[in-house]
């Protein structure tokens, strides 16, 4: 997730201050730049919810990594989400996929459920049909969410100007056969010990290109998908390109980290004006939470529902955005 917000999205939903900007000044640089720290009854909100998107060690970081250090790792996290009272989280990681550090972290802190994720970038081969078997055949039942490129995509090395290799997954307005290829392993693939469905995101690819993605999914038979943080940067999708994205049977995900700490992009207004024209019945609420310097994930997710309920999201809404829809999502009961 990158700092820099599309400046049509402005125009779209009507900028206005950032809510906490006088917050920021009266308690001093710190992680919560926008907010102060959630309150009791922010993290109150967080009983049952379920985060999809939490970035936890052990990850990489270093010269050869494009990516934030970690500030917590799965078994810390595990612990937070049980003493808060959550359901589940899912373990993102950019360069490995984590359905065994899920499986152990599971057993490691019973009370909590943790799910794993791949995210199809160079190191686990691109668009690769054989790193979604492998992800979903490992012990335990714990893969869930299968990522089109994220780091490696073209749409994130384009828009951050690198030089260096890419997973492209279209041409000329079409999908390329690799990536039809690794969607259909994502339609088939059998989950080992529990024989959910795969979920199928689209990752930091181009709006354009998650559109063709998600049709793709819903036309191979994919029931399950999520349109990664399409409101904010590099994805940038347009009201209109959400809408459609909903039509054709994905879900929306809004993280806590375009709203709140050092990288807040977008306001609650915006977010909230969002929310009400695609409908909280088709949003998932996460954090994007994690990286050193940052609120904690289960923070990220409190402080963006207590801001969301006091310009008026409603208690239901919130239940379906953090509770509903990402259970349904993970194929949870």
């Amino acid at each position: 997730m990158h700092r820099h917000m599309n400046k049509r999205r402005v125009v779209l939903l009507t900028p206005l201050l950032l809510l906490g900007a006088s917050m920021a000044t009266a308690h001093g640089p710190s992680v919560f730049a926008q907010f102060p720290p959630p309150t009791a009854a922010d993290r109150a909100l967080l009983k049952d919810a379920v985060d999809i998107h939490a970035h936890l060690d052990p990850d990489s970081f270093g010269p050869h990594s494009t990516q934030a250090a970690r500030s917590l790792d799965v078994i810390e996290m595990a612990q937070r989400a049980k003493k808060l009272r959550m359901r589940a989280f899912v373990i993102k990681q950019h360069y490995d996929q984590t359905a065994q550090i899920a499986y152990l972290a599971s057993k490691a802190v019973p009370g909590i459920e943790v799910f794993g994720q791949l995210s199809l970038n160079l190191t686990v081969g691109g668009l690769n049909p054989a790193a979604v078997h492998h992800f979903a055949e490992i012990k335990g039942g714990r893969a869930r969410i299968v990522s089109m490129p994220t780091w490696d995509s073209e749409n994130n090395i384009r828009s951050t100007k690198q030089e260096r290799p890419f997973v492209r997954v279209s041409r000329d307005g079409e999908l390329l056969p690799e990536a039809k290829a690794v969607i259909s392993a994502i339609a088939n693939a059998k989950v080992r010990d529990s024989n959910v469905p795969l979920v199928l995101a689209t990752g930091h690819i181009s709006a354009a290109e998650a559109l063709l993605v998600i049709r793709e999914g819903g036309k191979q038979g994919i029931t399950r998908m999520i349109a990664t943080h399409a409101i904010g940067h590099p994805i940038d999708m347009t009201i209109a390109q959400m809408k459609e994205a909903v039509s054709l049977g994905a879900k929306i995900e809004f993280v806590s980290g375009f709203l709140v700490g050092t990288r807040g992009t977008f306001t609650v207004e915006q977010y909230v004006a969002a929310i009400r024209t695609i409908g909280a019945d088709n949003i998932i609420l996460s954090s994007d939470g994690g990286q050193v310097g940052r609120p904690k994930p289960d923070e990220m997710i409190a402080l963006a529902a207590g801001q969301l309920l006091a310009k008026g999201i409603s208690r239901a809404e919130l239940h379906k955005m953090m509770v509903e829809n990402p259970a349904a999502l993970l194929s949870l009961p």
